[in-house]
């Protein structure tokens, strides 16, 4: 069998992972990241907390494997946090997810791999990887809730290559009831459900406190060109919102685009933030594209039908789906899809 290096996040997925490869005979190495706190917190609901890494060590401890823990704060702050908040700054919508996972995460398990002579590298992922003619699918894990792949489709072949995933095969359920069965200490802990790196997902907070003049109130314009109120900086908002606008109109007003160049924000009607039609640029391809596909513009949608129409040749394709979808917001990642493989995907264009 192999060594494998773990990234283990603290939480009862990557806890599994270890036990699973351990059990089918691989020598396991944990690995944790210190990606960006350096205090204490009294849950667990961020991967990656101080707690969630302490929690990584008494599992690894449990399961008889090592483990240790690799301060990435510098790269991190460079490239997650900082293009996460310049993002917000012009008017789109980023996934600091996906950037970690094709910025730090993978490279750094790479890395891990390479200095301990481990063949292969794993996560805590809801995906599978399948070898078919010299090419590695990314593919769609069995548990549907679950399903995470929307967060990899920025992987490449070679990472691909030297990827496990053991969860692809199981439900969440089975998942904890494994971790129960083997009184893992992460066994009864929450899911993950805030960005790592912004507490109780108050982003902005989190982004004035850091960029302070970014409070540049603006107009918010209606559907008719109309002045209907002020906004309180372009950071605030994000398309699709209704919520916070502080309007008054006779029918509800939803966030239908965010004009950075004039500071303004435009709402517009339920209706008109559905779209057929959007660019998508900065692609990654992991399997050739084909015309028809199904697709998402966010991790908990399902896929939809869709078709992908190439611009320029494979740097920007037109996703048109079948029907109307809500709200996609610029910044926001797409995923393609034929069947349950991960053909690729990239980031939406403002219009």
């Amino acid at each position: 069998m192999a060594k494998v290096v773990v990234g283990m996040s603290g939480g009862v997925d990557s806890s599994v992972t270890a036990y699973l490869l351990k059990e089918q005979g691989h020598e396991v190495a944990g690995v944790s990241f210190m990606l960006w706190e350096a205090r204490e917190r009294t849950d667990f609901r961020t991967c990656c907390s101080l707690e969630a890494i302490k929690g990584a060590a008494e599992t690894a401890k449990a399961l008889g494997i090592t483990h240790r823990v690799i301060d990435v704060r510098g790269d991190f702050i460079d490239r997650v946090i900082e293009p996460f908040v310049d993002g917000y700054l012009h008017g789109i919508t980023p996934n600091p997810c996906v950037l970690c996972n094709l910025h730090i995460k993978f490279s750094y398990l790479l890395k891990e791999a390479e200095s301990i002579g481990a063949e292969f590298i794993s996560t805590g992922h809801y995906a599978g990887v399948e070898r078919v003619d010299g090419l590695c699918l990314l593919k769609k894990g069995v548990d549907p809730v679950k399903d995470q792949t929307y967060f990899l489709y920025v992987l490449n072949q070679d990472t691909l290559s030297r990827l496990l995933f053991p969860l692809g095969l199981y439900r969440k359920e089975s998942v904890r009831d494994i971790a129960r069965g083997l009184k893992l200490p992460a066994a009864q802990r929450p899911e993950s459900v805030e960005i790592c790196f912004i507490p109780e997902g108050d982003y902005p907070s989190f982004i004035s406190n850091i960029v302070p003049e970014a409070v540049k109130p603006g107009p918010i314009i209606g559907p008719d060109g109309s002045v209907l109120g002020t906004h309180k900086g372009l950071f605030n908002y994000t398309v699709g919102q209704r919520r916070g606008l502080n309007i008054s109109a006779a029918e509800p007003l939803y966030v239908i685009k965010i004009d950075p160049e004039n500071n303004a924000i435009h709402v517009g009607s339920r209706e008109m933030a559905f779209k057929r039609e959007m660019k998508v640029g900065d692609l990654n391809w992991i399997a050739p594209p084909v015309n028809r596909i199904t697709a998402k513009i966010r991790s908990m949608m399902r896929d939809e039908a869709a078709v992908l129409l190439m611009e320029k040749g494979r740097d920007l394709v037109k996703l048109v789906f079948d029907e109307p979808q809500w709200a996609p917001a610029p910044g926001q990642n797409a995923v393609f899809y034929s069947g349950d493989v991960v053909l690729g995907g990239g980031i939406i264009q403002r219009d």
